[in-house]
């Protein structure tokens, strides 16, 4: 009979779980879509390309598509056992909450474990796919869209104006190239009544074959050692231009230049990230004094028998009292080479100093990211159990299947957990917390509701029905009309 209720309480769960999980992919992808669409729109990337980049950007979601499901399945799962009273059949036979709740919490937890596989080994390289394709086609330019009546300056060095352009798409008319390649302004000019626009067939050129126009050219030429400025005037009753649109086609930069990033490190590799980040640190305490050093020394380029030597053995010798200044002791004719040598030293001290300081400052940020990145890789997982441990509670307390109330409930908690998870990465990122602290601060705010629903959902506890307020409520009003 238990093995039965196992089998029925999981086979409950698989398929509402499915569903939710793909639901929540769904809606996190098009998020992510529409975030970047203004920036992808009208560049003319095939649809290849976009269905590739939905697939990386699908992969780098699942570790948060994944709670969610879980969360909302498992509210939906509970709530229809309550809802058609299996839950109260359940526990008549004698079976507790833990005990019935005992399959699917290690079905979860073998979840979790999944999910920390994936962010540990496949998230990375989704992330290098993701990023590299997202960042090659957002530098990608626009396709080259030439309208009627006005200038178009897609293609480098050439300012393009067509007054009028048929339906067809390719007859122009009233056609103005104004060529500037040569880097000295408007010296090359075309003028033509008519033509038609051609593209290659390998889309890497574009032909205007005009007619009945003129070419003007402005140039210099050197004759007795003077030069004159002429221009050239030519008619052609036809003539092709081609055009160059090799600068449109999506360049893909070299994926090794990414792989340095935090996010596209396992845990092994953080490891090591962090502990050379570490060593880093250390060395920059202990090259500062060699850094100084040159500029501290006291007396250090001073022989030993210069005038300049025995003043400062005077000013060292014990028991003197200072009735002057150093620069006082200093011979006149030293002086000024003193004050500009201190001045001097000073100053490369400060710089050194600063630019020091802002090492250190950049390999703190890294190190702050590695480890937050680290912990990231534990978080998303321990959220699929901690989420269950709430949502499975919370429908065996509300008793209402399907998408309704459930759908509400899951959306407010995991908008909670996300904000609270957001808000505690944030602070990690800024070294206002430790990085540990900052990352587990959701779950670890979480977990104690965890428990309190586990309990109410123990003594069957009404705090999520109508019937619960309606009563308290009356209640308060009785109080209040008696006094």
């Amino acid at each position: 009979m238990i093995k039965k209720l196992d089998n029925l309480i999981i086979r409950s769960f698989i398929g509402p779980f499915i569903v939710t999980f793909f639901v929540s992919l769904f809606v996190l992808v098009m998020q992510f879509f529409w975030l970047y669409m203004d920036e992808l729109i009208g560049k003319g990337l095939g649809i290849w390309m976009i269905l590739q980049l939905l697939f990386y950007m699908s992969a780098t979601m699942v570790p948060l598509a994944l709670p969610l499901g879980i969360l909302l399945a498992s509210i939906m799962t509970f709530g229809s056992m309550g809802e058609n009273f299996e839950l109260v059949a359940i526990k008549s036979a004698g079976i507790s909450l833990l005990r019935f709740l005992r399959p699917l919490l290690f079905f979860i937890i073998g979840i979790g474990a999944f999910a920390f596989f994936f962010n540990n080994n496949i998230i990375p390289v989704a992330n290098l796919k993701a990023l590299s394709l997202l960042y090659d086609l957002r530098n990608s330019k626009p396709t080259l869209n030439i309208r009627a009546g006005q200038f178009n300056r897609d293609i480098e060095g050439y300012s393009i104006r067509v007054g009028e352009k048929d339906e067809d798409g390719h007859t122009i008319r009233n056609v103005i190239v104004y060529d500037h390649t040569s880097g000295y302004g408007n010296d090359n000019v075309v003028l033509a009544k008519e033509g038609d626009m051609i593209p290659a067939p390998n889309k890497q050129f574009l032909i205007f074959r005009l007619k009945d126009g003129w070419r003007y050219s402005e140039g210099t030429s050197s004759r007795n050692n003077t030069h004159n400025y002429q221009q050239v005037r030519m008619y052609f009753r036809k003539w092709d231009k081609v055009f160059d649109l090799s600068s449109f086609k999506l360049s893909r930069t070299n994926e090794d230049l990414f792989k340095g990033a935090y996010q596209m490190m396992n845990v092994r590799q953080l490891n090591d990230g962090i502990d050379s980040l570490r060593r880093e640190e250390r060395d920059i305490y202990k090259n500062v004094a060699n850094y100084l050093k040159p500029y501290l020394s006291y007396g250090l380029h001073i022989s030993s028998d210069s005038l300049i030597a025995e003043k400062l053995e005077v000013i060292k010798s014990p028991g003197r009292t200072y009735d002057s200044t150093f620069l006082e002791e200093v011979p006149d004719s030293l002086r000024s080479s003193v004050i500009q040598a201190a001045a001097n030293n000073i100053r490369n001290s400060k710089g050194l100093l600063d630019i020091t300081a802002s090492d250190k400052q950049i390999k703190r940020e890294n190190y702050l990211k590695y480890n937050i990145e680290w912990h990231r890789k534990f978080t998303l997982s321990f959220a699929c159990v901690l989420l269950f441990l709430i949502g499975a509670p919370l429908g065996a307390i509300i008793r209402k299947g399907g998408l309704g109330m459930p759908m509400v409930i899951a959306i407010a908690f995991f908008i909670v957990f996300h904000i609270m998870s957001i808000t505690g990465e944030k602070l990690a990122k800024t070294a206002a917390v430790e990085p540990w602290l900052g990352m587990w601060m959701a779950t670890g705010m979480l977990l104690p509701i965890a428990f309190f629903l586990i309990n109410a959902s123990r003594k069957d506890s009404q705090i999520f029905t109508k019937e619960w307020y309606t009563r308290r409520w009356n209640r308060m009003r009785k109080v209040f009309s008696k006094k």
